[in-house]
């Protein structure tokens, strides 16, 4: 098992230097969903939410949420991201919103927190959006599906 690198030898909390690694292409996807019930789930799909478009409105979060990430994840490190994508998918016999997020970046470390973080902030924006017709709304599934670049190479999620 590798060890925890947040952490120094004497067991105290530090951001990883990553000053000497090389700047390689980065890529990361994420995955999570939302479900709700099938009349929130419609007022969604149909785009006729008083509030306004909610999945617009949950990608611009996203992205948003995305370069930020630094921000809020204390050993994280801020990024130069070069890319942000969020796809939503909506599966009308689940009533539930799947959002995917690309994250890219060409430097010294990963992308995965701020895939992470751009799937998570896009389901907090539509259960903000839409909680005044269902507090009952669900998140989860939220994980990593695959990444790419550096050192440790490519790795796949699990099917």
């Amino acid at each position: 098992m590798n060890k925890l690198t947040h952490f120094d030898n004497s067991g105290q909390a530090h951001m990883v230097n990553v000053g000497d690694k090389p700047s390689t292409h980065r890529i990361a996807i994420a995955n999570g969903k939302i479900s709700m019930l099938p009349e929130t789930f419609k007022i969604v799909e149909a785009g006729s939410h008083k509030k306004g478009d909610v999945l617009g409105i949950a990608r611009i979060a996203g992205i948003q949420a995305s370069k930020k990430t630094s921000d809020l994840i204390p050993l994280c490190h801020p990024l130069a991201l070069t890319h942000i994508s969020l796809e939503f998918t909506l599966d009308q016999l689940t009533n539930c919103i799947s959002c995917q997020v690309r994250a890219e970046t060409t430097g010294p470390t990963g992308v995965e927190m701020e895939a992470l973080t751009a799937v998570q902030v896009a389901l907090l924006t539509i259960y903000d959006m839409c909680k005044a017709v269902d507090r009952g709304m669900v998140m989860g599934d939220i994980k990593l599906l695959e990444k790419s670049g550096g050192k440790s190479g490519t790795w796949v999620a699990e099917k």
